[in-house]
């Protein structure tokens, strides 16, 4: 059994999307068991949304990526919300960052992310960072 890894919404939009990391996360993540915290599936939906509404994608094309979305192997779990709003206080961020640093920080694990905002926010709460260069 591999490491668990906390995957965040930039990985796996990166992967559904085929974009240029793909290949380094998709390595990266090889014999990993993946995890997030519940909000990832809308902070998806809202991702999608949000390229729907400028034109960048058809709602074809976002049906297409939800179906390749539901093929990843994640395992979605609770977060302590008091936990989280801490970290909101403490580190400034928004509540999903929040979330996904929560989730590292119950399961003692690496998160997997392709945002500095988010990587920096959560070595400052002594979470492992992974990041893909």
């Amino acid at each position: 059994m591999g490491t668990d890894l906390i995957a965040d919404t930039s990985t796996i939009i990166a992967v559904i999307a085929n974009e240029p990391e793909k290949p380094m996360l998709v390595a990266k993540t090889q014999g990993c068991e993946l995890f997030a915290p519940y909000s990832l599936y809308w902070e998806i939906g809202n991702a999608f949304s949000a390229m729907i509404k400028r034109g960048r994608i058809t709602l074809e094309q976002a049906t297409k990526a939800l179906k390749i979305y539901e093929q990843i192997s994640l395992t979605l779990v609770d977060v302590d919300l008091k936990q989280a709003l801490k970290i909101v206080d403490r580190h400034k961020v928004y509540a999903y960052d929040a979330y996904m640093i929560t989730c590292a920080l119950d399961r003692g694990c690496p998160l997997l992310t392709l945002d500095s905002g988010l990587s920096y926010a959560a070595k400052a709460a002594g979470v492992e960072v992974w990041e893909v260069n």
